[in-house]
Formats: structure tokens, sequence, C-alpha cells
């Protein structure tokens, strides 16, 4: 019975956590994935961890069909006078009806966790509530942007670009999505890799349009990969390898990469012997993990350099001031990536799309003045949003003469302006958009 009484305290403690991170998330603007990083750091099981992960994830991916389906059960929402109760109800419909855990584990342990909160008075309407969601059900609403879980403004951009696939993308992002790693091309070859999957047991898909990427299919932690430690592969989504892929870097190139954070891309880069390598990033922290990804990776650094500083400026005369190619992976609207980072759903309004065009734009414009006459430029964005893709691409052609689009195949997505776009789940990968061009001289 005392042992009950731990196990019961443990699992409670778990949804306390979980009910605090999704407040953070939904009503404090907080990114989940930072919020998920400190709260995991509090269970040493991995088991509390995936359970507290699964649960958050669920809440923030179905919030609008679960908030209505709350709704119906309460007189009065709790969520103005106190949100943390609020996600707590949210989370443990989520674990009943989302997640399918038994009976006892969503509502004893629910229950529980509003007792650990102080929350004493409303442990009777938590109970209630879930054990009536049981014998009722959820209902579902009739409206389809509640039940797609989207914003209206960002379902209704979707049916504007995508008016043939809008209901693909929404669904995609509603998923979960797989864990793609890059094998070190420095060190090892996929096959040989893959080799090494099979003698540890793990199940994996190998694309053909990608030479790197590996699909597992089965979630584990990559630290507990073989060659982790070795520095044998990396976690990287597919679409995000196809952009380097795009650029097609040689032997002895003078390159940059004008936004090089996270650094799956920049490693991937230098894995060709280049002349030099320029990466930029606008905060110090951050080139400092992509310092720390090349060193697990063991990628010889003496001729790349780390800068911090604003890329949409001119650049340090002490830099190179012209370049053979460049990457310019520009921030964006992220919504490509909504089914790994679902708070992107909620975080995001339309005037952020406005404030991003103009931060791409001066960083296409500023690139382009350090890219020498036959020099390629690579755009890409994990964006599904034409604003910050092809319109913007057809824009800056108009407006530079010297620039032109270069054709990219199949593998980089469907036509989609002068570029490339691959949509959220297609061969599941991220949704990216990729266009080339090429710089020429007017004179």
């Amino acid at each position: 019975m005392r042992g009950h009484s731990i196990l019961n305290n443990a699992g409670a403690h778990v949804r306390v956590v979980a009910a605090h991170v999704v407040s953070q998330v939904l009503y404090a603007g907080r990114s989940l994935k930072a919020e998920l990083t400190i709260a995991r750091a509090e269970f040493p099981d991995s088991r509390d961890k995936a359970l507290l992960e699964a649960m958050c994830l669920a809440v923030i991916r179905h919030r609008r069909s679960l908030e209505y389906a709350l709704s119906k059960f309460l007189k009065k929402s709790v969520q103005t006078q106190d949100s943390v109760l609020h996600c707590l109800l949210l989370l443990g419909l989520a674990q009943l009806h989302l997640l399918k855990m038994s009976e006892h584990a969503a509502v004893s342990a629910s229950v529980d966790a509003a007792k650990q909160m102080g929350k004493h008075s409303r442990a009777g309407l938590l109970n209630a509530v879930l054990r009536r969601s049981l014998r009722e059900g959820l209902t579902i609403s009739s409206d389809f942007a509640i039940n797609s879980n989207h914003p209206d403004w960002l379902l209704k951009q979707l049916q504007l670009d995508w008016p043939e696939d809008w209901q693909t993308i929404v669904q995609a992002n509603n998923e979960q999505a797989p864990l793609w790693i890059r094998i070190n091309g420095a060190k090892i070859v996929r096959h040989e890799y893959a080799a090494m999957l099979d003698l540890e047991g793990v199940a994996y898909s190998t694309p053909t349009f990608a030479e790197q990427a590996i699909c597992l299919e089965q979630s584990i932690a990559p630290m507990r990969l073989p060659g982790w430690h070795e520095g044998l592969l990396t976690v990287q989504d597919v679409s995000a390898q196809l952009a380097v892929a795009g650029l097609a870097v040689k032997p002895d190139m003078q390159v940059l990469d004008m936004c090089a954070a996270p650094g799956g891309k920049s490693a991937q880069l230098a894995q060709t012997p280049l002349e030099s390598l320029v990466l930029l990033d606008i905060y110090e922290n951050r080139l400092q993990k992509i310092s720390d990804l090349f060193e697990r990776l063991q990628l010889t650094s003496n001729h790349v350099q780390f800068i911090s500083c604003d890329a949409s400026m001119p650049l340090s005369a002490e830099l190179p001031q012209r370049y053979d190619a460049i990457l310019l992976d520009a921030p964006c609207s992220a919504t490509g990536i909504i089914r790994r980072q679902p708070d992107v759903k909620w975080h995001r309004q339309p005037k952020d799309i406005d404030q991003l065009n103009t931060l791409q734009w001066r960083l296409l414009k500023n690139a382009w003045r350090y890219l020498k006459p036959g020099g390629r430029l690579l755009y890409s964005t994990c964006s599904v949003l034409k604003a910050e893709n092809s319109l913007l691409l057809d824009s800056f052609l108009k407006q530079n003469t010297d620039a032109s689009a270069l054709p990219l195949d199949a593998k980089f997505g469907r036509v989609s302006g002068v570029g490339r776009q691959r949509l959220p789940g297609e061969d599941g990968g991220d949704g990216f958009f990729y266009a080339l061009l090429e710089k020429y001289s007017n004179e």
C-alpha cells in the first residue's frame, strides 16, 4: 500500500509538471521545446519523461477540439481564473481520449495532481468532468477549424495557398513526425551505418533521394544509437538535408552560411573540403552549440569561422567579401514543421508573416551583394506559406536583373513559382521550400 501511494504521487507529479508546461506554452507564449527541456530534467526515469512529452504534445496538437469538448462539461470556464487547472483538465481529457490511457491511471493521478497543487476544492470538479467524459465521450464541433485544431487565420491561408492540398497539410500537422538522422559522410557511408542498426535490431528505412538520410521506425533517444558519441550521425529531417544537396558545393569553394543555427546544414557543408566556410548567427550561444556539434562529429574546423552578427547588415571587412556559394536558410513562420513544434500554430499571428517577410527580404538582398558573379545562392525555409517562399522570390527576381532561377529536380518537391515545395508528411519529411539562384554579370 505504501509503494502504491508513492507510485500514485510520482504519476501525479508528472501531471502537475505537464499542466504548468502547457499553461506556459498556451498562455505565456513560451516555447514548448524549451519548456519540455527544462521539465524533463526533473525526472530521472525515461518513462516519466516520455509520458510528460506525450501528454503535452497531445494537448498542444489538439487544443481547440479539447477546449470545445471541455466547454460542454463546464457551466463556467475556469481558464481565466485558473489557467493551470484548465490545462490539467485538458490533460485529463487527452489521456483518456487521445492517448487511450487506463481510466484509473488518468483519472486518479489527475485528481491527485490537483491535490498536489493545493487545489483540493477543485479535485471533485476534475474527477466529475473526466468521469462524465468517459460516459458521454467528447462532443465534436461542426466548425472545421476547431476540429482541425488550427487557428482560423492559418487555416484560411493554407486554403488560399494550397487549394488542392490544404487538408493533407492540416492532417499531417496533427501527426507525430518520425525521427530522421543523417549519416556523417566524412566518417561513414549509409550502408555501413545501416549494418550497425541491423546489429542493434533498430528498424529503419532509407530514401533513394537523400543519400545520407535514414528514417527510424521506432522512438529511440538519439544518444542511444550506435556511433552517436563517435560522431557518426546527427538528427536532421530529410527535407532539411536536401537544402545543402541543392546548393551542391564543391571542394575549394568559399561558402557562406547566412543563418547557421542550429547547425545541421553547416555540418553538412563542412563535410566537403572547402577553402573557407563562414557561419553567421545573431546569437553567440547558438554558434557555440554549432561548434559543439562540429566537435562531436569530429569535423575539421580550421577553415571555418563562427561569426556572431546580424546577417541582414553589411559583413565585417575582415571577412571574405565574395563567395562562390551562399546558403540562406531564412528565419520563417516554421509552418512546415508544426508536427514537430505544434505550439507554432498558437504562437504565430498574421502580423508575424509581414515582419518575417521584411527580414527575409533584407537577408536575401544582403546575401546577394556578397555572391560572386557565376555564384549560386540556395534560399530555403521550413514554411509552407507562399508569401515567405515563391512570392518573395518572384519579387526578388523582378527587382534584380542579375539574378536568374536555376531548376531543381523533383526530389525537392512540387514546382512552386521559381522554386520547389515539399509539404509536411511527403516521404515522411517536413514542409520545406527551396529556390536556387545564380548571379551573372550585367556588364
